[in-house]
């Protein structure tokens, strides 16, 4: 596997196609080849070559006939998607500003921007297996310009990078919308499906949690991936220390060094609750630290899940 991407080199660089194929193709570095190709695939139809298509998929049979590119498309006999949905609401607006960055004038990126990468990521890993993959941003301004990105299922190159430019697009709102406001959504997810949720899971009544377990059915997989950095997990503060609510702009002006023990009790007390109402619900749910490399923790996360499959 190539080596392990620092979290400044990420940063520095926030180049979604670069920093997604240096992640994805790092994991498929360290993975045996997949067997894939031609099993459970049924041929389906041709279409027009385009730019971006990889040269392997080309009938050169049918070029040699036609004298006209065509490039074979397939469908499989399974036909599960895999749904991103990305959580917009403020709070992922959160970046750490740890001592050394910050002496180094220096900030990593936010849960938002991660979670971006990571999408992307996945999106690229989903593409070279021939999945079909699809894209919804979660805000409450649903029906404001800034408020919505949408990229129905599709699959190859074309549609990778159709995702890549909902990505760009995706801009952040106000809070996680209400199960109202989700109905459509959840419509939508009535299928066979593989549905992965990125979020903070900052919540004040349970309204992401609640939305997870509507998604939750026989037919689908739901996946939860919250997002977290070391401020949050570690409480690594000195001094008299401002916070501010993302959501509700709401300060507070706390001692770090009486603050910290009851705010780490709290904090683990959320965690355990939610690792609960996790398990209560089925979803299966992993924790992405913003301040590690990306590329570890994704290689971690599916080498797991990839262990787990083949029990």
């Amino acid at each position: 596997m190539q080596q392990f991407i620092e979290p400044k080199t990420l940063a520095r660089i926030k180049d979604l196609p670069l920093v997604a194929k240096t992640v994805a193709e790092g994991f498929l570095h360290g993975i045996q080849p997949s067997m894939q190709r031609g099993v459970g695939i049924e041929f389906s139809q041709y279409r027009g070559y385009e730019v971006g298509d990889e040269l392997n998929r080309i009938d050169w049979k049918l070029f040699a006939r036609s004298d006209r590119y065509f490039v074979r498309e397939a469908e499989r006999e399974s036909e599960i998607d895999i749904w991103f949905l990305l959580d917009v609401s403020r709070s992922m607006l959160q970046s750490s500003q740890s001592e050394e960055n910050s002496t180094q004038n220096f900030a990593l990126w936010s849960k938002l921007e991660y979670a971006k990468h990571l999408i992307a990521s996945l999106g690229y890993l989903a593409n070279k297996q021939g999945d079909r993959f699809a894209f919804h941003s979660l805000s409450d301004q649903v029906h404001t310009t800034a408020g919505e990105s949408f990229l129905p299922p599709g699959n190859g190159e074309r549609h990778w990078q159709k995702l890549l430019i909902a990505l760009a697009k995706t801009q952040q709102g106000n809070f996680f919308p209400n199960i109202k406001l989700l109905q459509s959504q959840i419509e939508r997810l009535q299928k066979p499906s593989i549905i992965i949720v990125i979020s903070d899971f900052n919540q004040k009544h349970n309204e992401i949690i609640d939305f997870l377990g509507k998604l939750n059915t026989s037919m689908s997989e739901v996946v939860a991936l919250e997002l977290n950095c070391d401020d949050e997990v570690q409480f690594n503060y000195s001094g008299a220390i401002r916070f501010k609510d993302l959501e509700s702009s709401q300060e507070i002006l706390v001692s770090a060094s009486s603050a910290k023990k009851e705010y780490l009790s709290h904090y683990q007390d959320y965690q355990n609750n939610l690792d609960s109402k996790f398990v209560e619900k089925n979803i299966n749910a992993s924790r992405f630290n913003i301040d590690q490399p990306l590329d570890r923790i994704l290689f971690e996360y599916l080498r797991q899940r990839n262990r787990v499959a083949k029990r």
